[in-house]
């Protein structure tokens, strides 16, 4: 514990850093970069209520200074409004509010904009595209007088006036940029990539990244800056360096004409002061087999540090080389201030799929804790050559399983452990970084979908603690030769199988089987699906119409006529992946013992865990005496000066959670419509906190899913709970 003197400095630290944070914002979103006197300046405390950006600040800390509400009446929390979007398909959407205006978008990727204070609709923004793929937010940018919404829908980027949600006409075509235009590779018609976690603005500028297929072909995963004014593009950092680029030699020297990804799909954090914007990549394609890629494919899994005026690289981490197991970095990086050696230091805190914290000083990329070299396992597979050794940090100690062994499988009931050991009997498993095999599946744990996912982690900057849910269980891969004719097969096990699987069984809820798609969908909408994409999957305009026709032939009817086109099934490889496989008992819980998913409060001061607690239950395991299994949960927590930790995310239970920050003692909860697999938001309207999340379900098979808001406060003569609205307990 500080002494007091120690105390009062760091309180008063505090204090400025908020100050200045809070002038930053005030700064940017009164047209930082134009000529002075033309500035509207708006008032610190109104930014202060807010929450203008995904992520909460430009630093992406999910943290609020706001504390009216606080430990000791979060007990009186209710629902103060609540929006249905009257939509299925269920939200990953954090909304954004400005000036006491609410901003979001519905399952299909309509915009729309609220009264903060009471959830009444002000405007509503169609774009005639029915969005297919997940959407997390969206972005702000005003230069005092005009007032923008940064929008993607799908493969176009929209810049929407605040005021009436109409399209910009000056803003690029219309109102709207196409995403797959200036990628370098043609025609753009036939690229896929989505926006699917909103760009950040620095000055004039709306940085962006997106989402690209993890199979061949696929786009190069640029990131890019375009000017929030008239559409144009103003700067393109290419992740698959090109001749002459740093990084070029880190591939072959034809791969940045036909290699993919690599891309920024999680979002992104700024530093405003520095001006520099901190980017997370993934890995490149294909994601399982790279004899096409040997080397370590600079810049595929790295956090880099961009010059957010002009995109010129400051410096760069490679957080696994030549990656073989779709080891993306799944979320934005959280800023914040550490101290070492008595000292303040200026951090970048990234989290990974298998539960590792990285920690940077910010400005020039040195490790904040040790990170050592490990060297694993060559691959046995022929034409591949895995990189024979991974960066781990020391410190912070991992913050999810990392080796599956006997002992750690399930003992739900005597069945359930029998199924589960004869099944582990025939994997491989050998902790991290082990390459897949031909022939036999291979554990990931944690898996595919981490650990750590796209939800990010909360910051603390009055602690320096970061807060990060975990997934805990273990999936299965492997690899298998392609079969060499151009059949409605070889087409299926290149473009699906790598989700579906050989069986089209799927891993459902998250990857559908598609057993049974004909009874189930006409062709037009399977064709739709196909170059459309939905949920997880992306579109794949690259295919013909041979090749489509070719493909919804086998998913309805199975394996039919040999393609009359001389054309190859694309992205021929010798080897392709198996499909995602999840370690699952016989009555669909994981076969690990739990927890399946957790919260932990790590302080980034020593690297020491301050609580780790299990996260989530099944409700039906719950009736049974069966709780605290933790559960798989999307969504990231927020954090508040009021000491207190929000946080919905778990897949089963619907539960919308509030623990003490400083302990992970639960002190509220209740139940949503649907379970919330988004990160939710607070606000200060008229002198009255608000928490609000998108609520909408999806994960869960046996329940259905929509869309719906939900706002809390606490209670005020104005609002009363009415019997319709969730139930608070």
């Amino acid at each position: 514990m500080l002494a007091d003197g120690h105390r009062t400095l760091r309180i008063f630290a505090i204090s400025a850093l908020l100050l200045v944070t809070a002038l930053i914002v005030m700064t940017i979103d009164s047209g930082a970069g134009q000529a002075p006197g033309t500035r509207e300046l708006i008032p610190t405390a109104e930014h202060q209520q807010d929450w203008p950006t995904y992520g909460g600040a430009p630093e992406n800390n999910h943290y609020s200074p706001l504390a009216q509400i606080n430990r000791d009446n979060v007990k009186r929390l209710a629902v103060s409004w609540s929006f249905d979007t009257g939509e299925a398909g269920g939200l990953q959407t954090s909304p954004i509010i400005v000036g006491g205006i609410l901003y979001g978008l519905t399952p299909t990727q309509k915009v729309f904009a609220l009264d903060a204070a009471n959830g009444k609709q002000l405007w509503s923004f169609d774009p005639g595209i029915i969005g297919t793929q997940p959407n997390r937010g969206l972005a702000y940018w005003s230069d005092g007088k005009d007032k923008r919404i940064l929008v993607g829908v799908m493969n176009f980027l929209y810049a929407l006036d605040a005021a009436s949600g109409k399209p910009i006409p000056a803003f690029g075509t219309q109102g709207r940029i196409d995403l797959r235009e200036n990628l370098g590779r043609e025609p753009a018609s036939s690229q896929s990539v989505y926006l699917t976690t909103p760009g950040i603005i620095y000055k004039d500028l709306v940085i962006v990244g997106g989402r690209n297929p993890e199979t061949l072909p696929a786009p190069p995963g640029d990131i890019r800056a375009y000017d929030v004014r008239t559409g144009k593009l103003r700067w393109s950092f290419h992740t698959i360096p090109r001749p002459g680029e740093l990084g070029y030699a880190t591939w072959p020297a034809e791969a940045w004409k036909t290699s993919g990804a690599a891309n920024n799909w999680a979002g992104m954090a700024l530093d405003p002061r520095r001006g520099i914007v901190y980017v997370p990549t993934g890995s490149a394609a294909f994601d399982f087999y790279g004899a096409d890629r040997i080397g370590n494919d600079l810049f595929a899994n790295c956090l880099i540090a961009l010059n957010a005026e002009t995109g010129e690289r400051i410096w760069h981490f490679q957080g696994v080389h030549h990656d073989l197991w779709d080891r993306d970095f799944p979320s934005p990086p959280a800023l914040l201030t550490v101290r070492r050696d008595g000292k303040e230091v200026d951090a970048v805190a990234q989290t990974t799929k298998q539960g590792f914290v990285y920690l940077f000083d910010r400005a020039n990329g040195k490790p904040l804790f040790p990170i050592e070299l490990r060297k694993y396992l060559p691959s046995n597979v022929p034409g591949e050559l895995a990189s024979v050794e991974q960066p781990l940090p020391v410190r912070p100690a991992p913050f999810a399983r990392q080796l599956l062994t006997e002992e750690l499988l399930t003992n739900r009931t005597a069945e359930a452990h029998q199924r589960a050991l004869e099944q582990f009997r025939k994997f491989r498993s050998e902790g991290q970084f082990v390459p897949f095999s031909v022939g036999i599946d291979t554990v990931v744990f944690p898996g595919f979908d981490g650990g750590a996912e796209w939800g990010g982690p909360a910051v603390d900057p009055e602690t320096s603690i970061i807060y990060i849910n975990s997934n805990d269980v273990a999936w299965t891969g492997a690899l298998a030769p392609n079969s060499g004719p151009n059949s409605p097969r070889s087409i299926y096990l290149s473009q699906c199988g790598v989700c579906h699987g050989e069986k089209m069984t799927g891993s459902p809820p998250a990857l559908p089987s598609l057993v049974g798609v004909g009874d189930r969908l006409t062709p037009v909408q399977i064709i739709s699906t196909i170059k459309n994409g939905k949920g997880r999957m992306p579109g794949f305009p690259n295919l013909s119409q041979d090749q489509i026709s070719a493909l919804v032939d086998y998913l309805i009817g199975g394996e039919s006529k040999e393609l009359t086109s001389s054309e190859p099934p694309p992205a021929a490889m010798r080897y392709r992946f198996t499909g995602y496989h999840k370690f699952l008992d016989p009555e669909g819980y994981p076969a690990v013992a739990p927890p399946w998913g957790t919260l932990n409060a790590i302080n980034l001061n020593t690297g020491e865990y301050v609580w780790k607690i299990p996260f989530g239950e099944y409700p039906e395991l719950a009736a049974k005496g069966m709780k605290n299994t933790g559960t798989e949960n999307y969504g990231g927590p927020i954090v508040t000066a009021g000491g207190l930790l929000f946080i919905g995310a778990t897949n089963f239970d619907k539960e919308f959670r509030t623990y003490d920050k400083s302990t992970g003692e639960l002190l509220w909860q209740t139940t949503l419509p649907f379970s919330a697999n988004a990160t939710p938001a607070t606000y200060e309207v008229n002198g009255r906190q608000f928490v609000v999340i998108a609520a909408g379900g999806g994960k869960d098979r046996k329940s259905p899913s929509g869309g719906v808001y939900v706002a809390f406060a606490l209670p005020s003569e104005s609002s009363k709970q009415t019997s319709s609205s969730p139930q608070s307990h």
